[in-house]
């Protein structure tokens, strides 16, 4: 089946003025299944985000165990940036 063929069968989507008709803001059951869908949504969501905290964290601690401590460059670039912030501690004593 074609695009073209699929969109010639979809209705349009009802206006506010025909929501509002339809759905009463006073209806408990409609409000009470609106919160629960709301509820199971937001509970997905963070499930979801958890999940994904999960994943990098994991990463992170397997890109730390990746690193070689015996590398000469490493010890370096340590090194520059304990003499950095050695300096910038004296500055700012200073002042």
């Amino acid at each position: 089946m074609s695009m073209k063929a699929a969109n010639k069968n979809v209705e349009p989507e009802p206006t506010k003025a025909e929501l509002e008709a339809e759905f009463r803001a006073d209806d408990k059951e409609l409000c009470n299944a609106a919160t629960k869908i709301q509820a199971s949504f937001r509970g997905h969501q963070a499930r979801k985000q958890t999940q994904a905290d999960k994943d990098k964290e994991q990463q992170d601690k397997e890109d730390i165990e990746k690193i070689d401590l015996t590398d000469p460059e490493l010890n370096k670039a340590a090194t520059k940036i304990q003499a950095s912030f050695r300096g910038h501690k004296v500055r700012k004593d200073v002042n």
